[in-house]
């Protein structure tokens, strides 16, 4: 189970003091924000939400640059490419870690990267079209096995972390779905509410307004337990205990980065996220804030990736 580090920031002014004269000018320049995705999904409005709150804190602009393509793994790839300086960051989900775990890229998902912090995270939703004859988890299970490689579902990138979430529920219910590929979860939309596609494993605040208008049908939550925006809604793991995943978002930097720009970084985050206009923003956008520690992020990295790595050798997963 994933594991996240609140907000405990007593001592951010202490920590900022203690840092070196040129860490506490930085930035003194534009600082690009690279988004493995597409715009529209759910990296791309938490590095929106966090980069204009930045640009407020520092006065240097934080500039968004979508990078789609291999599930988060081109943006990756340009990230551990770029001058180890501070100055160019990555907001994403942890998508470019089970988009590793099935590719294995030349470049090493966690050695090759600095984790800064958690900004938040959010819990995936099974979601369906209405046209679909389900109406809670187990009922979709059952239809799934009695039609083995005929139901077709979205995701934003074939090993994205709303795809993982898809293919755990897939390896523990013992059924098989068709994965249909798009460039981020805003993509996927116009196919699902057309029933088009019927099936979505999402972050809530992609379906949420949809499923409040009667277009798509909420069947559980991801995370262990009831969400207080869905009270009605089972988790998934009543049907399959033990299921759970949530999509968490968090600032990275290429390695070789300076510690004291790094903890720069990770001092003016926390004090962002503390902002009372960027948790009612990230609230409506249905993510929570994190927050927390540079080696707090770290470990959820190790521990992710260690644990997306074994679901994709035990499932048989690749990326030809």
């Amino acid at each position: 189970m994933i594991t996240h580090v609140f907000i405990t920031l007593a001592g951010v002014a202490f920590f900022s003091a203690a840092l070196p004269a040129g860490a506490q000018q930085y930035p003194i320049k534009a600082v690009r924000v690279i988004v493995p995705f597409a715009p529209g999904g759910g990296s791309d409005l938490a590095a929106r939400l966090v980069s204009q709150e930045m640009s407020k804190e520092t006065g240097q602009p934080f500039v968004i640059d979508n990078k789609p393509g291999a599930g988060g793994l081109v943006g990756t790839e340009i990230l551990v490419k770029a001058p180890a300086d501070g100055y160019t960051i990555m907001i994403s989900t942890s998508s470019w870690l089970t988009t590793a775990a099935i590719s294995k890229p030349a470049f090493d998902p966690v050695n090759n990267i600095v984790p800064v912090i958690e900004l938040g995270y959010n819990p995936l939703v099974l979601a369906v079209h209405p046209a679909l004859p389900v109406k809670t988890t187990l009922e979709f299970i059952a239809l799934a096995r009695a039609r083995p490689g005929e139901l077709t579902y979205g995701q934003p990138g074939v090993g994205s972390i709303t795809d993982f979430g898809m293919i755990l529920l897939e390896h523990m219910a013992k059924i098989k779905l068709v994965s249909i590929p798009y460039k981020s979860g805003g993509a996927v939309m116009p196919d699902l509410l057309s029933g088009r596609v019927p099936i979505i494993m999402a972050g809530l605040v992609n379906v949420l307004q949809h499923a409040e208008s009667g277009k798509l049908r909420i069947l559980g939550v991801s995370t262990p337990k009831r969400i207080p925006e869905l009270p009605n809604v089972p988790p998934i793991a009543d049907a399959l205990p033990g299921y759970a995943v949530t999509s968490w978002f968090g600032a990275v930097v290429p390695k070789g980065t300076p510690p004291a720009v790094v903890e720069r970084l990770n001092v003016m985050l926390n004090k962002v996220l503390k902002n009372a206009d960027m948790i009612r923003n990230a609230n409506q956008q249905g993510m929570t804030i994190s927050g927390g520690s540079a080696e707090g992020m770290q470990r959820l990295v190790r521990t992710d990736y260690e644990r997306w790595s074994k679901l994709a050798a035990a499932a048989k997963l690749k990326i030809d």
